[in-house]
């Protein structure tokens, strides 16, 4: 089912399934700040990882001696949530563990997702919760594709990133299958980066620690940018499809990452997962801005 939030300036689509945010609109010119899910390129438009963010080594994982499989970036992104509030500007959802849940994930959880629009920007709020007896052990991320270029008829090499620190950053080298190697290359070098396909080759740019806590698209052309902040979040994602050409770009702030070449194994070690003892609540928000 989809969902309309709107205010002054903006209106905002979002869909229960994934409790996924489907577009972000200016009200005054109809421009569109989203990528809208073409399955040609890319069927999502801003998907919720939990409780993994990308691959497990192998595709599988392990808990007190028990072997469970789970698709890249979870169950959150393909499951049915539950709009539990409706109003004009705010909207929340929830999904919650059930049999079937259990048989890829051996906790029982809440994960609330709420979005709340003021004035010309969009907040993003997460709320995980350990329903369960014992504790618990979970990533969790945003991945949303915004337009790039967002004005018709420029071109992505008229675009560059913005990010709010200077910065002298190097990313996680990935291996063919996705999968983060320890090395590193260098590749932020100040405060911006042009745009090109080349800076997609590689795949997912992962970033750990960066200064910056918020990160924009901005033209050289024309006024329209858009600006994501999460401060606190200690990952970072930057991707588009490798290919070259994709009208669009993901800014990825993340709780966790996908599994070094060297770890799978036993869940409570794996590095950058969460832990919440019994009855334990996680929050953490982003926001979107325009």
């Amino acid at each position: 089912m989809l969902y309309v939030l709107q205010n002054e300036e903006l209106m905002v689509m979002v869909r229960s399934r994934g409790a996924e945010l489907r577009s972000l609109k200016e009200r005054s010119d109809e421009t569109e700040y989203f990528w809208h899910g073409d399955p040609a390129w890319w069927k999502y438009s801003s998907p919720i990882l939990f409780p993994i963010v990308g691959k497990l080594k192998g595709g599988e994982y392990q808990v007190a001696g028990h072997s469970y499989a789970l698709p890249a970036h979870g169950l959150g992104r393909i499951s049915e949530f539950r709009c539990v509030e409706h109003r004009e500007a705010t909207i929340a959802f929830e999904l919650t563990w059930n049999e079937e849940s259990l048989k890829s994930y051996p906790w029982r959880f809440r994960l609330g997702i709420g979005y709340e629009l003021t004035g010309r920007a969009v907040k993003v709020k997460w709320q995980v919760s350990n329903a369960d007896t014992a504790a618990m052990y979970f990533s969790i991320g945003a991945h949303p594709a915004f337009r790039c270029p967002i004005v018709y008829g420029e071109k992505l090499t008229d675009c560059y990133l913005e990010f709010s620190e200077a910065e002298q950053a190097a990313n996680f080298r990935l291996t063919g299958d996705t999968l983060l190697e320890r090395g590193k290359e260098p590749s932020i070098v100040g405060k911006n980066i042009p745009l090109n396909d080349e800076f997609f080759r590689r795949g997912v740019r992962v970033y750990e620690n960066l200064k910056s806590d918020a990160i924009s698209i901005k033209s050289r052309k024309s006024s329209k940018s858009l600006t994501i902040a999460a401060p606190d979040f200690p990952y970072w994602g930057i991707w588009a499809p490798e290919a070259g050409g994709a009208p669009f770009i993901c800014l990825e702030p993340w709780y966790g990452h996908m599994d070094f070449v060297d770890g799978g194994g036993e869940f409570s070690r794996k590095e950058g997962n969460l832990k919440l003892d019994p009855g334990e609540e996680f929050h953490a928000d982003y926001t979107i801005s325009v």
